[in-house]
């Protein structure tokens, strides 16, 4: 009797890395760029925002909306309702932008 390796024969796994590839990539085409942030706070700011954009992608946020959510109402908000501001704790449906 021939040894099976697990899961070779199974057909929901996939035999690639596309998923992670396609995440990444933005920061690899723009890592050449961010050595030129001119300051390590600059470095931070930019990781912050692109965490920011990425978690809003993954909770099935828009970006922009999310972000011009966030910008609106964070001026105004005390440490609780900066916490309600991130991405996992918005409805999808409270970022309709009015006409």
């Amino acid at each position: 009797m021939g040894r099976t390796l697990w899961g070779v024969e199974d057909g929901r796994l996939r035999p690639d890395n596309n998923l992670a590839q396609n995440a990444i990539r933005p920061f690899a085409v723009g890592r050449k760029n961010w050595l030129f942030s001119g300051h390590p706070r600059g470095a931070d700011a930019s990781a912050t925002l692109y965490s920011l954009i990425e978690t809003a992608k993954a909770n099935g946020l828009e970006p922009y909306r999310y972000l011009r959510h966030l910008f609106e109402h964070l001026p105004a908000a005390n440490t609780d309702a900066q916490r309600k501001l991130l991405p996992q704790h918005i409805d999808p449906q409270s970022l309709i932008i009015p006409a």
